[in-house]
């Protein structure tokens, strides 16, 4: 079978998922590979009649449940194409399945599944590689924030449409969140970053070797309450590997749901590096375990991620080996580019690249 990858382009309302996407093309097709594109099914369906805010129970219900029908029907028809096409190929979804979930109840969406006949886990965890999820400007960046360019759109670029904006925003990260490979792109002062760091996450499935950059991290304390996060708990184990290369295997939960990821990484120079992660059943999870780095402890942590003026952060609170260790990490924040803390956190000492607090060494016995 060739080399395919499926990726979801998804994000609240005026993220530049329609920019990023003729970026994404460009760049990798001229790395030789096929680009696909799925469009917006939601898009689609609206330009043609359907109406997503209808009152009418049973029209919206089975307007959805066409939309997914399609949606899937098209993903499908686009992967046998891509099985068949002789050479390296990246298919992209303008949103993917679970997007659909976002805007249903939970009752409308199990009976959903049932009628498909699937499963949440499986059309979220199961059906692709990476899910790629862009901040709405709606949030941290509402001076670019406009409908104009979506005729479909159903927010309006005043403060009310900013905050159903703001709210379809984490609704969709939530259905999303339990995949393997969720990232979420913050916003930036220039747009070229957050293009930048989507063409970075999409090399990093395809196994293309990146720059190596650190994430800015910072010891804190929590000084009032997080508004809208998302918490998961955390048990990471670091394998034996071979020199220069570090191996580690983290089973990560929300509630009672779970997702085990085998990752590597290898450093294939002073500047570059190569990650890879998969996904690995229970049973594997357990017959890995046996491969424990004697050396290093098992680290136990809870993560509150959360978005703050557009901007993303993982807030770890560690439980072993470091127990009350609290440190904050930024995601995508370029060099250059300030940090939006929130009020709620006391920054104690930035830890940017100092490596005792790197979760290998941490780990260490």
């Amino acid at each position: 079978m060739n080399d395919i990858k499926k990726i979801v382009l998804t994000g609240g309302p005026c993220a530049g998922k329609t920019t990023a996407l003729v970026k994404v093309i460009e760049h990798f097709s001229s790395l030789g590979y096929k680009v696909f594109t799925i469009p917006e099914v939601p898009t689609m369906f609206t330009q043609s009649g359907m109406d997503y805010l209808t009152k009418n129970k049973d029209f919206f219900f089975e307007g959805e449940k066409a939309t997914l029908e399609v949606q899937l029907a098209l993903e499908d028809k686009f992967m046998r194409m891509a099985e068949a096409y002789d050479g390296r190929c990246l298919i992209v979804c303008d949103r993917g399945a679970m997007d659909i979930s976002a805007y249903m109840t939970p009752e409308d969406w199990s009976k959903l599944m049932s009628i498909v006949g699937t499963s949440t886990a499986t059309m979220r965890d199961q059906r692709y590689d990476a899910v790629l999820h862009l901040v709405s400007a709606a949030d941290g960046a509402e001076q670019f924030y406009t409908t104009s360019n979506n005729s479909s759109r159903n927010e309006a670029a005043d403060e009310k449409g900013l905050e159903i904006a703001r709210m379809l925003d984490k609704r969709v990260i939530e259905a999303w969140t339990g995949h393997s490979h969720l990232r979420v792109i913050n916003n930036h002062e220039n747009f070229d970053h957050k293009l930048n760091r989507v063409l970075k996450e999409i090399s990093n499935v395809l196994g293309i070797p990146q720059p190596i950059e650190e994430e800015r991290k910072y010891i804190v304390e929590i000084t009032g309450e997080l508004p809208d996060y998302i918490e998961s708990d955390i048990t990471q184990t670091y394998l034996v590997a071979e020199p220069g290369c570090e191996v580690r295997l983290r089973r990560r939960g929300w509630g009672s749901k779970f997702v085990n990821v085998h990752t590597t990484k290898k450093k294939i120079s002073e500047s570059e590096q190569l990650e890879t992660e998969r996904q690995v059943s229970n049973n594997l999870y357990q017959s890995l375990l046996q491969q424990a780095d004697p050396y290093r402890q098992t680290i136990h942590k809870v993560r509150r991620s959360f978005i703050w003026k557009g901007q993303f952060f993982e807030l770890d609170k560690f439980y072993t080996p470091r127990q009350g260790l609290i440190i904050l990490e930024t995601k995508g924040i370029v060099e250059g580019e300030d940090v939006k803390f929130p009020p709620f956190i006391k920054v104690l000492e930035e830890i940017t690249g100092d490596t005792r607090y790197f979760n290998y060494n941490l780990a260490l016995r």
